[in-house]
């Protein structure tokens, strides 16, 4: 489980580390989106919330499915620019086509990672595309078929949204971050240049690693991607309101993006999906359940579970066998006897784990 963005031969000059104004602004609006994704967000949402003028909070509601649930790749620039008017600008210079094929990415679309005409050019597609609309609602269904029917007119209303969200919260929002995420920038590009890039990634994102021998980046996700930066290169987009996001722009023919949550301390170190799905399969089987409860309340041998539950010791041990492995169950000696008991703290922590996963 893993997006992999091949990287072999590219030089250290194209991997860019910067902020940029607009993936900022997507990440703060999907926080005001999703504010439950965002516990740690929760002051700023709700008083800027609170501060939003009713026709501006309707006109985002509008296009809120461009950021909601999962974040349009047009929010999230290959050459971020310093400021949003820049980075306006470089999304205005984008073709019709392709813009409104990357506006129209509606969630968990099985076509993203497949070239598929633009619906503004090709009927088929055009259909698919407001069947999708209307599943998610009257109001989406109508902003999708604005775009199609006038993509010029809703590109420069979506401009101008953006435009007024600066105005009205997210131009101090931009302000109080933008130091700190230029700070991380500068960071990460001066690991890459000292430590290489499988330094920067570590120090990036504990989801990101690099397969040298393969010559391509891993990034630890549920949902699988694959794309290329061997020619144009690759762009790290650092955010104070990602996490726990980690954002890639996979598609065919983009520039591969990564959007990753800026660290502190009160963020929790993610665990592996694979760790995470590892850990629900062993607890899935009903025995094993069974046995975590009596193991919960204390350190066990295998002959005082086996005769508590009725069965075997040898098949006591195989269930403990995969609940260690899965890192649930720990084991101490007392003598001649092997003491099994559950691992609070990472049962405690498996719903969190899950849930970074899935969000991620």
């Amino acid at each position: 489980m893993a997006n992999v963005i091949e990287i072999a031969g590219l030089p250290p000059e194209r991997i860019v580390f910067s902020p940029s104004p607009l993936a900022e602004l997507g990440a703060a609006l999907h926080a005001l989106a999703e504010p439950g994704h965002h516990p740690g967000l929760h002051a700023w949402v709700t008083a800027t919330t609170a501060c939003l003028k009713p026709e501006l909070a309707d006109r985002l509601h509008e296009a809120d499915f461009l950021w909601r649930s999962t974040r349009s790749d047009l929010l999230l620039p290959a050459t971020p620019g310093a400021t949003l008017a820049e980075d306006l600008d470089a999304l205005d210079r984008i073709e019709d086509e392709a813009f409104v094929a990357a506006a129209f990415e509606i969630s968990c679309s099985a076509s993203y990672t497949r070239c598929t005409p633009s619906p503004l050019v090709d009927a088929e597609q055009r259909a698919r595309t407001r069947e999708q609309a209307a599943a998610r609602g009257p109001r989406q269904a109508a902003f999708v078929d604005r775009m199609l029917e006038d993509p010029e007119g809703l590109r420069v209303w979506l401009r101008r949204l953006f435009e007024d969200c600066e105005q009205a919260f997210f131009g101090d929002t931009w302000q109080r971050v933008r130091v700190q995420l230029a700070a991380d920038a500068r960071h990460k590009a001066e690991l890459l240049r000292h430590k290489g890039l499988a330094g920067a990634l570590a120090a990036t994102s504990a989801a990101l690693s690099l397969d040298e021998e393969n010559g391509r980046i891993l990034v630890d996700k549920l949902a699988a991607g694959h794309t290329t930066a061997s020619g144009e290169g690759i762009t790290f987009i650092p955010t104070a309101f990602g996490w726990p996001h980690l954002l890639v722009v996979h598609a065919p023919g983009w520039r591969p993006v990564v959007q990753y949550p800026v660290a502190s301390p009160e963020l929790p170190a993610p665990a592996a999906a694979r760790l995470v799905q590892a850990r629900l399969e062993a607890l899935a089987h009903p025995m094993r359940m069974r046995l975590c409860r009596s193991m919960a309340r204390g350190a066990h041998t295998t002959g005082e579970l086996a005769e508590a539950y009725g069965i075997s010791a040898p098949e006591v041990s195989r269930h403990v066998a995969v609940l260690k492995k899965a890192g649930l169950v720990r084991a101490r000696r007392r003598g001649r006897y092997v003491l099994h008991e559950l691992d609070l703290s990472v049962v405690t922590r498996l719903g969190s784990d899950f849930l970074e996963s899935v969000l991620r």
